[in-house]
């Protein structure tokens, strides 16, 4: 089987018009989440039980597509999916929130896979699987240079290989990057990046220490990108731009399972950016979206709409 897109773009959304059709294009992957719910997660070696195995659509790209899609943002995804029985699955469900398909390539073997533990907190860990997220390549982005270049918003996260994902941070307009999963990456994709966007675990890693957020903040705009979000969870956020640093508070909630919640707030923060907010504006309403899908269990289930953030 070769390689096919699964869908058609938008209409108007050709090469060669002044404007891009898209608020946001998201570059990364698509994966089917596998979850378990256990009572406490097991030490090395050790077995426990969990709940009946539940199969949602995830992957941090098509997370952050469906969470910015569901607020109303006009989105497209560029990834690829397997041609096994996941990848039907999750192009209809990428479908059924409104992304965008005419990007998605389906190349031959097994789609990406996470299988994640949920614990009685909320907290969860997870394993990825690439599959066909891992042959997302150089060329995938040169074929969509104009899709890429014309966006008002690029979103970037390292479910992806590095190589692509620096590559469309070269022909990208404004990048929004998640450091996520967290990984050692070049000054060129750094510095292209405004937002970049961590949370305290990712921005350890980049600084090579732990602080306090406003100095880890100011830190990690000194490794060259022109902004920095750094996401503190139910504490809300630290924004860095320039010579200020804001911090923006979270509404409290009750959490049920924090899965995917920082995908939520990245894909609100790109949405509002490319609706002209400025950056504190924008993750101010971020912190509400992310807060806003703790409340539910799952990722892109999770995900609020408009009328969903009334009562925060």
């Amino acid at each position: 089987m070769s390689d096919r897109t699964t869908g058609s773009p938008r209409p108007g959304a050709g090469p060669g018009g002044p404007a891009s059709p898209y608020d946001v294009v998201v570059v990364g992957s698509v994966n089917a989440d596998l979850v378990v719910r256990v009572a406490r997660r097991p030490a090395p070696g050790e077995t426990v039980i969990g709940s009946e195995l539940a199969t949602h659509p995830g992957g941090k790209g098509a997370n952050q597509a469906v969470a910015a899609a569901r607020l109303g943002a006009r989105v497209a995804i560029l990834g690829r999916i397997g041609s096994d029985g996941h990848g039907e699955f999750l192009r209809e469900a990428l479908r059924a929130d409104g992304v965008d398909l005419g990007h998605l390539i389906e190349t031959p073997g097994p789609s990406g896979v996470a299988l994640i533990s949920v614990g009685s907190d909320g907290d969860n860990s997870i394993i990825v699987s690439p599959g066909a997220n891992g042959r997302l390549t150089e060329d995938d982005i040169a074929a969509a240079e104009r899709l890429l270049s014309s966006a008002p918003v690029v979103c970037l996260q390292l479910e992806s290989p590095l190589a692509t994902v620096v590559a469309a941070a070269r022909v990208a307009g404004r990048v929004v990057f998640n450091l996520s999963p967290p990984a050692v990456v070049p000054d060129e994709l750094l510095e292209a990046c405004d937002p970049l966007v961590v949370n305290q675990h990712e921005a350890a890693l980049l600084l090579g220490s732990h602080d306090t957020p406003g100095r880890q903040a100011r830190e990690l705009l000194s490794l060259g990108p022109r902004s920095v979000v750094l996401t503190l969870g139910a504490d809300g956020a630290i924004v860095a731009e320039g010579e200020d640093v804001t911090a923006v508070p979270s509404p409290r909630v009750e959490p049920v399972d924090t899965t995917g919640a920082g995908d939520a707030f990245t894909g609100a923060l790109a949405w509002r950016l490319s609706q002209g907010d400025h950056l504190v504006a924008a993750t101010s309403f971020a912190v509400r979206v992310g807060a806003a899908s703790v409340r539910r269990h799952g990722a892109q289930s999770s995900y609020p709409r408009i009328g969903d953030l009334e009562s925060l």
